[in-house]
């Protein structure tokens, strides 16, 4: 028996460790970046922290709501909050790559910009819910991430002696990928499961890819 069908044999109990292994990644990355921010008050971090903060509850709503509270907490409102954290996450990495065209808030969270965030989260979740599938999600974050993989091409490609910037456009370009196979998992393949265990792997690199890039930054 290879590993791929001990994997798939224990589906469940790999959606937990699975969900707690990125949720541990994003709040590490959450710490980190968030003591870098409040060392150097540079704006861009100051989103790329919410943007993990909202990652990692997406990922830990998913193992608290759907596993262990799944008898008292109805399945849709579990999908229905976990999609509103993964788009919102998605809005906050676009929005720490063009912060310079605002002004800044005293809040990063809730602002007259990044209110609009958080009704578009809400009404593509609740889109999510009536269709009964996740594509309204995976369109969103297919749209985000490559804008995101424009601007931070750009912003490489201008200083490409910068190491961070270097990952942080190869973990875009994987992230778009991810959310490819994701759509494609839905419409092409009926949500097969080798693949979407391939799909897994994939997005466990790039939340380790990112990490890996905050903990260079961060050590110098």
């Amino acid at each position: 028996m290879n590993i791929y069908n001990i994997l798939l044999e224990n589906s469940e109990l790999l959606r937990i460790i699975y969900s707690l292994i990125i949720g541990l990644i994003c709040g590490i990355i959450f710490i980190k970046t968030n003591k870098f921010f409040k060392l150097s008050s540079h704006e861009g971090i100051r989103y790329f922290r919410n943007a993990f903060f909202f990652y990692g509850l997406a990922f830990l709503t998913r193992y608290f709501f759907g596993v262990i509270f799944s008898s008292v907490i109805p399945y849709s409102l579990t999908i229905f909050i976990f999609e509103y954290f993964v788009i919102l996450a998605g809005f906050f990495l676009i929005y720490s790559l063009i912060w310079k065209k605002f002004n800044s808030s005293y809040s990063s969270l809730f602002n007259s910009k990044v209110i609009l965030f958080h009704l578009i989260a809400l009404i593509i979740a609740f889109l999510g819910i009536l269709s009964g599938t996740y594509n309204f999600m995976f369109y969103s974050q297919i749209i985000l991430f490559f804008y995101a993989s424009l601007i931070s091409y750009s912003n490489y490609n201008k200083n490409p002696q910068h190491k961070f910037l270097k990952f942080y456009f190869i973990a875009i370009l994987l992230g778009l990928f991810i959310w490819t196979l994701n759509l494609l998992a839905s419409i092409l393949f009926s949500w097969n499961p080798l693949f979407l265990l391939n799909i897994g792997i994939i997005n466990l690199i790039f939340f380790l890819l990112v990490l890996y890039g905050i903990i260079k930054v961060t050590r110098r």
